[in-house]
């Protein structure tokens, strides 16, 4: 029998704002990656938060995205670690 694993736990971050991006950028932190969202979807970013950025529910990043137009699958689309 294999034994039962959990799925990657992402958490989510905004960056701090700044002159292009007044609302800050959203971040997803997964156990190995960090990733950012783009016009074009999210690009692999490193592996440390950058200096700034304020950890955030689902919730609020689900908000995030609705206030920046975004689909409502926008996180679930956030590639595998």
């Amino acid at each position: 029998m294999l034994p039962m694993t959990r799925p990657p736990q992402v958490r989510f971050l905004r960056s701090a704002p700044t002159m292009a991006y007044p609302s800050g950028r959203l971040l997803a932190h997964q156990p190995t990656t960090l990733h950012v969202l783009a016009p074009d979807g999210w690009i692999h970013l490193g592996h440390t938060p950058p200096a700034g950025a304020v950890w955030i529910t689902q919730e609020a990043a689900e908000q995030w995205c609705h206030d920046a137009g975004l689909p409502a699958d926008t996180l679930a689309t956030l590639p595998a670690p």
